[in-house]
């Protein structure tokens, strides 16, 4: 069984960058497709990022061009780079594990973290 431990959020101010890490134990996550999400304040989850087993990449319309996600398999970590932040962005920020069906659909991972928090200020 994998688990996921998120880190790297924090308090920022617009326009800052932040980098989140997701750590996986329990087993390789070489062959897994890895996703972000978030849930900001009184809003359902929404999909920020996924990488395919390939490193195939999708992004949320809300974040691309700004958000970078990316993976060390050495590490056994997937990472999830945060550009040009703004209070929109104000979200605890989760990383999944696919279990399969839609990547971007909150339904098709069956592992997650704990979560980590980013607060943007204005």
């Amino acid at each position: 069984q994998v688990r996921l431990l998120e880190s790297g959020g924090g308090l920022v101010q617009a326009g800052a960058s932040l980098k989140l890490s997701c750590v996986a134990s329990g087993r390789t996550i070489t062959d897994k497709t890895m996703a972000w999400f978030r849930q900001g304040p009184g809003k359902e989850r929404e999909f920020v990022a996924a990488s395919s087993w390939n490193r195939r990449t999708t992004y949320g319309d809300s974040v691309k061009g700004r958000f970078t996600i990316s993976r060390d398999t050495v590490k056994n970590t997937v990472f999830l780079q945060l550009n040009s932040l703004s209070p929109e962005d104000t979200a605890v920020y989760y990383c999944a594990v696919h279990s399969g069906g839609v990547p971007s659909r909150v339904a098709s991972y069956n592992i997650w973290g704990q979560g980590t928090l980013v607060t943007v200020s204005s």
